[in-house]
């Protein structure tokens, strides 16, 4: 019998994915309103994509999954004079040090039901779109440029054509790329841009230079002054600026600038003058991932700050007050022209919409845009997942329900930790282990324990060292934002985490012991405070000089895997005693190790997946050894070269049969990694963090999509048995639960095995909208 190791990807078509959820929002850096129907708005996330309520918010779609190559959005803009007309500019300009980036520009002249890339494919990270409020033609394109290195393709780019062609009219350097952009819709000719002079790099970041500045144009952007050192603005040098114009009033803008006199400014006449309005702590955290100022379009004293809180001014800028939004973080605000009551915002939680000012938001337990890291299971039945989702709690989502949606209601928080890995006690699935760097009370590594049976998250972290605000060489211990949580294979007692050093404890956390020497490249150059000139960034994420990834095999006690985040590969057989360097000699130094997956096959074959994206470098980097390290070969044929792989994960009823997650989508691969090929199947593109092997059923963490299972594996477990001669085959079934008949739910939440009934819900909440209903318009 013939056989083929590469699938037919007809075959493969009939694979079918469900987002599971949580239903819990996702960062969200770009919104925006229909200026005509008060009920429709959209939301960009950082990485799920384009959604679209028009409902006001109860409930929302994905409307660009079929037509975006990319996953995360910068920022959208709806035409006021022809609101069918939407721009959405991708990779986001708050630059993170796990921010995803763009492909360009995207336009919709369909109100969203259909999308095509209009250019500026490597501009990879765009602030803000401006549309001329009487032309939807003549567009405006505010592009950082790559995050992570030098490219021409970034400043101030203008179309007057829609997008077919594109000039580029405000330029600083290869270095510099433009962080915010205002037009004066009374006059249009009049805007300003602000220039960001930035650079991400694994273990520092800058913000700020010489390149960073202000300018203006009165034409439309035929010509473009520097109003940097005008009077009244700060001198030396510049970091992130936003800007805003007021409709309300002839000359009157406002700037939030990152500088050493850093602060509020405002000028009001034109940019010629500035005065320094507040210097206030809480306008100016983090300034390089906020920086975010609008303008009120009919009250001219009124004005918007966002931070972490999100800031009202009524007094021109002078003083603030608070205004409570559902989730922290706040970076987007789009305002009503005709309404100000009526708003949009985008916060690490979500979107939300008011229409009373502020006083009351829709939910943003509404949208399946939750960011995550790592996940793991239990043996529950239904199994459940567990993941640490950014900026929100470690969470536990069911893998079905008996109500045909998985809501809300069914998940639960297992722990405040935002950002690391997670593991569950192997015995006793109430008692999980999560990564919460710096998030609670005694930083360092903040390792929770929680325990579902009580409710109760306690501290048992490796040594309780507060690391925020200055560099990890002045620490006892080195842990990253994101370290590994093992427990050993052999001892359900026995559970490891890694700073510079592997840490082994036996009482749950109480005491730890290393059990290894520094397995990094320990270069304490690379460990300096991170941030500057202006500001500092320390918040753990870049740390560097730490163990990003361990393994201990499944077959043999004692025999450990540990791979760096400075791209060093050890192997301990003597549980820890000794440890030999085993990295690849065509592993790029300085690469990142993300998975070592040890083959539940065989003991001597290892799979690595390694990124090196913040050297600016997106090249998959897959390997495999079948020899303890001794040798080892690149898999990475069929997976495109700018596709960078994140995780890998060998079936463990298939030998050979591997599953790799890269920045847009899953890969499979039927002999060995000879070669890949895409499951995407119905899987919106999106970051792939994690994937796991559970039963019969394999389980994807995404970073910005939730969490997404494919059911039954069996089919491509059989798939390379198939002979490409026949014309008819038979594959076995995989196995089949009785349950009870799903009962539907009408509220947002993961999809259930059985969809049917929630489907017909949404059926019906589409003909309700359709027919005039709003649940808005009743008292919440």
């Amino acid at each position: 019998m013939k056989k083929t190791n590469s699938i037919d990807s007809t075959l493969l078509g009939s694979l079918k994915w469900r987002c599971i959820g949580p239903p819990r929002g996702g960062r969200v850096v770009a919104a925006a309103g229909d200026p005509n129907d008060p009920m429709t708005f959209y939301f960009g996330a950082a990485g799920g994509g384009v959604w679209k309520t028009t409902d006001g918010g109860t409930f929302w779609e994905p409307i660009s999954d079929d037509y975006f190559t990319t996953a995360a959005v910068g920022a959208i803009a709806v035409s006021d004079s022809d609101p069918n007309v939407v721009y959405a500019g991708t990779g986001e300009a708050c630059i993170r040090g796990n921010v995803t980036h763009g492909d360009g520009v995207y336009k919709s002249t369909d109100a969203g039901k259909t999308w095509r890339n209009i250019g500026l494919s490597d501009t990879r990270h765009i602030s803000r779109i401006r549309i001329h409020p009487s032309d939807p033609d003549l567009v405006y394109v505010a592009a950082l440029g790559h995050a992570f290195g030098q490219n021409e393709e970034r400043g101030i780019f203008r179309s007057k054509d829609g997008g077919d062609t594109w000039d580029k009219i405000l330029y600083k350097s290869d270095r510099a790329g433009a962080a915010d952009l205002s037009m004066d819709i009374t006059n249009p000719r009049i805007m300003y841009a602000a220039i960001w002079q930035t650079l991400r790099e694994p273990f520092n970041f800058t913000s700020g230079g010489p390149d960073s500045g202000l300018y203006k144009s009165s034409d439309g952007g035929d010509t473009w002054t520097d109003i940097t050192d005008n009077s009244g603005l700060p001198g030396g040098t510049k970091g992130r600026i936003g800007v805003a114009v007021s409709p309300a009033k002839p000359g009157r803008v406002w700037a939030i600038i990152e500088a050493e006199d850093r602060g509020l400014y405002r000028s009001d006449d034109g940019g010629d003058t500035w005065d320094h309005l507040s210097d206030d702590g809480n306008l100016m955290q983090r300034p390089w991932y906020y920086g975010h100022v609008y303008a009120d379009p009919q009250n001219e004293d009124t004005c918007y700050v966002l931070t972490l809180n999100m800031w009202k001014s009524t007094d021109g800028g002078n003083t603030f007050n608070r205004v409570t939004t559902p989730h922290g973080d706040n970076h987007e605000l789009w305002i009503d022209p005709r309404n100000p009551k009526r708003m949009i915002q985008g916060n690490d939680g979500g979107a939300c919409v008011t229409f009373n000012g502020g006083d009351t938001w829709s939910s943003i337990y509404n949208q399946m845009t939750a960011q995550f890291y790592h996940l793991d299971t239990d043996d529950e039945f239904p199994f459940r997942v567990y993941g640490t989702q950014q900026d929100n709690s470690a969470i536990s989502v069911p893998s079905n329900t008996n109500t045909g949606a998985i809501p809300w209601s069914d998940c639960y928080a297992v722990g405040s930790s935002e950002s690391g890995h997670i593991a569950v006690d192997p015995k006793d699935h109430n008692v999980i282990y999560s990564g919460a760097i710096g998030s609670s009370p005694g930083g360092g590594d903040s390792l929770l324990r929680y325990d579902h049976r009580i409710r109760q998250t306690r501290i048992v972290s490796v040594w309780p060292e507060y690391q925020w605000g200055s560099g990890v060489k002045d620490h006892k211990y080195r842990f990253q934002w994101t370290y590994p949580i093992v427990f050993s294979p052999h001892n359900p007692d026995v559970l490891y985490v890694t700073g510079q050093y592997v840490f082994r404890s036996t009482n749950g956390g109480e005491s730890w012991e290393i059990i290894s020497k520094d397995l990094t490249r320990g270069d304490e150059s690379k460990m300096e405070a991170s941030g500057g000139p202006l500001t500092l960034d320390t918040t753990s994420v870049e740390h560097y000089g730490t163990i990003f990834s361990f393994a201990e095999s499944p077959h043999e006690k004692g025999v450990f895997w540990s791979g760096s985040d400075d791209g060093i590969i050890h192997i301990s057989r003597d549980s820890g005693d000794s440890w030999t360097d085993v990295t690849p000699s065509e592993l790029p130094e300085w690469s990142r190790i993300d998975i070592l997956e040890i083959s539940p096959h065989d003991p001597a074959t290892v799979y690595l997946s390694a990124t090196r994206y913040k050297w600016n470098d997106n090249q998959p980097l897959l390997y495999k050894t079948t020899d303890y390290g001794q040798s080892w070969t690149k898999i990475t044929t069929g997976i495109p070269a700018n596709d960078f792989t994140k995780v890998i994960r060998e079936d463990p009823q298939r030998k050979g049969l591997l599953y790799a997650g890269t920045e847009t989508r899953v890969y499979v691969s039927f002999n060995d990694g000879g070669n890949w090929q895409p499951i995407r199947q119905n899987m919106p593109i999106t970051p792939i963090s994690d994937l796991v092997v559970k039963d019969d059923a394999l389980v994807v963490a995404t970073n910005g999509r939730s969490f997404w299972i494919m059911d039954d594996l069996s089919s491509i477990r059989q798939l390379p048995d198939v002979s490409i001669d026949s014309d008819a085959f038979l594959l076995k079934p995989g196995k089949s639960y009785r349950q009870p008949q799903p009962v539907g739910a009408g509220r947002p939440g993961g999809q259930g095995k059985n969809w049917r009934n929630h489907a017909r819900h949404a059926r019906l909440r589409r003909k309700s909208r359709e027919r005039g209903h709003n649940p808005l318009l009743h008292k919440r």
